[in-house]
C-alpha cells in the first residue's frame, strides 16, 4: 500500500516539498491541516459539537476532538479539506458555507509524535437538526457530544476545570448509546493551550457577528 504523502512547509507556510505522513510526524515537519468546528443552536444557545475518536485510531483513540479535521495531502488545496466533514461525519457541506477563522498553529509533542500543524480553521453554523444527519465513519469517529459553547470556551480558557457534555456513541453492532458525563481537558486530544484559546476566541467572535 502506498504511503500517504503530505506537503511540508516552514512555520510561515512556505513549501519545502513532500514527505510520507509517518516521517512528517517523526521529524516534526510543519504541515497544513483542515479543521472544522460545528456549532448549532439548542434551546436558543450556541452549542459546539465534538467528535469522539474511534478506539481504532492510532493517535489519541477514545478522546474528544475537533468536530471534523484532517491533513491536507500533497497537491490538495485548503478547499479540498472540506472532504473531511463528509468522510468523517457523513454530512455534505459546501466550502462557501464555512466561516474562515484563519490559520492557527498547533503543536503536539510526545515521545513518538512531533506534530507541528498550520491549521486552517473554519466554523460551520449548522441547523438544529444536524444530529439527525450524522452518519459516522466508525473507524474514524465513535460518537458525537455537544456542550454549551460558553462552557467550552471557559474550559479552553482555563476558567473552568470540568464541563458537562451530552451526546451518543456507536457500539460495535451499530447501536447508539447515550453519553452524559463531565469532562476535563484530559478528555480532549492534547492540542496546545494556545491553539485551544485562539480557537475559542475566534469562534466566539464569529458567533457574535
Amino acid at each position: 500500500m502506498e504511503k500517504e504523502k503530505i506537503g511540508i512547509c516552514d512555520e510561515k507556510g512556505v513549501s519545502l516539498g513532500i514527505a510520507p505522513r509517518e516521517e512528517v510526524h517523526k521529524r516534526g515537519y510543519w504541515h497544513e491541516t483542515f479543521h472544522c468546528w460545528i456549532v448549532s443552536k439548542k434551546a436558543g444557545k450556541d452549542t459546539i459539537h465534538l467528535q469522539l475518536r474511534s478506539k481504532e485510531k492510532k493517535d489519541f483513540p477514545d478522546l474528544l476532538d475537533i468536530t471534523a479535521a484532517g491533513h491536507l495531502l500533497a497537491g490538495e488545496t485548503i478547499e479540498d479539506g472540506i472532504r473531511e466533514i463528509e468522510e468523517e461525519l457523513g454530512v455534505a457541506v459546501s466550502f462557501e458555507e464555512l466561516i474562515p477563522l484563519g490559520v492557527i498553529k498547533d503543536q503536539i509533542h510526545q515521545t513518538d509524535l512531533l506534530d507541528n500543524e498550520r491549521c486552517h480553521v473554519f466554523l460551520y453554523k449548522a441547523t438544529e437538526n444536524i444530529d439527525a444527519r450524522y452518519e459516522l465513519r466508525k473507524e474514524e469517529v465513535a460518537g458525537i457530544v455537544t456542550v454549551d459553547f460558553q462552557r467550552f470556551y471557559d474550559l479552553c480558557q482555563r476558567l473552568e476545570m470540568e464541563i458537562l457534555v451530552k451526546g451518543f456513541s456507536i457500539t460495535e453492532n451499530g447501536q447508539k448509546t447515550a453519553i452524559s458525563k463531565s469532562i476535563s481537558l484530559k478528555d480532549l486530544v492534547p492540542h496546545s493551550p494556545a491553539y485551544l484559546k485562539q480557537v475559542a476566541d475566534r469562534i466566539q467572535q464569529a458567533l457574535s457577528q
